[in-house]
């Protein structure tokens, strides 16, 4: 690739990838990064999960469709987090979900949790927005850290990672973004 951005127009069942400008690859993996706003034009899932106010969903703990899971999962939506360690734990979770090591709720279950948080979120007046951010406390972590059965993570990383929250929301310059 030349370094400009090249759109995904579909992708079909033999695993090609078709971009608009008519090239197409074979890849053994797709990782789309969006950035700030989420947006997949090549997702086609009939309406089981869409982008509203930059919340995707429906997602069982941020990561799977409970109509669509195991098959299909988000990995890196949450933000306000420790990113490399919310991907690293979230895509263990997706590998031990896959390998039938870690069992997922039924779809039932998975939807009902969705809908408590969707609940939750309305009755405190949290925006749709808002959705895949993290709160300052590991809560989030420390439950995919027992999903797999690791030890707990260790106290100074959430003490450092709310300090530097702390400093950059902080800031008065208008150089930080926070979505």
């Amino acid at each position: 690739m030349d370094g400009n951005l090249l759109q995904i127009e579909c992708t079909n069942e033999d695993g090609k990838v078709a971009f608009q400008d008519g090239s197409f690859v074979y890849p053994d993996v797709i990782i789309h990064c969006t950035g700030y706003k989420y947006h997949f034009p090549f997702l086609r899932t009939n309406g089981i999960v869409s982008v509203d106010d930059n919340r995707v969903g429906p997602l069982y703990k941020h990561v799977f469709p409970p109509k669509l899971a195991p098959w299909l999962s988000f990995v890196g939506l949450p933000y306000r987090a420790v990113t490399s360690l919310v991907i690293e734990l979230q895509s263990r979770w997706v590998a031990g979900v896959l390998s039938g090591k870690v069992a997922l709720p039924s779809e039932e279950e998975m939807a009902s949790s969705v809908e408590e948080l969707y609940q939750h979120m309305e009755e405190i007046g949290w925006p749709k927005h808002h959705t895949h951010q993290l709160q300052q406390k590991f809560d989030y972590e420390n439950w995919l850290v027992t999903q797999l059965g690791l030890p707990p993570l260790e106290e100074w990383r959430e003490q450092i990672f709310c300090h530097l929250l702390k400093k950059i929301t902080s800031h008065d310059g208008d150089d930080y973004r926070d979505t």
